[in-house]
């Protein structure tokens, strides 16, 4: 499925140029365009999901790839540590309406965050 206005559906498409870090049969990794931390990519499915709040148990072989996808990206990237985030809806800052996970790292992170 596809959403012809979202804009990491146009990445995964190729119809805009991103910095691919990794890939899978169902995932794509690239890096944030805009930065919080030194490490800052982004793992979105390839078929379009709005947020977390669609995910079912249908989803769970798509969540483990991305979970595994993720522990990768932090292994070749050097990070020790790291955080995984998914922003639902505008008040959590989710601003792009695709499902995606932000891998950060290589500074300290703050609790709370935000």
């Amino acid at each position: 499925m596809r959403d012809p206005e979202c804009l990491f559906c146009k990445i995964v498409h190729k119809e805009i140029d991103s910095t691919l870090v990794s890939e899978s049969e169902r995932a794509l990794a690239f890096r944030d365009i805009n930065p919080a931390a030194p490490t800052h990519v982004l793992i979105i499915p390839k078929d379009h999901l709005v947020s977390v709040r669609e995910l079912t148990t249908a989803h769970g072989e798509l969540i483990g790839e991305i979970f595994e996808l993720a522990a990768q990206i932090a292994s070749d990237e050097g990070l020790e540590d790291y955080r995984l985030v998914s922003n639902v809806g505008p008040g959590a800052g989710q601003s792009v309406f695709h499902l995606h996970f932000h891998v950060l790292g290589g500074r300290s992170m703050s609790w709370p965050p935000g």
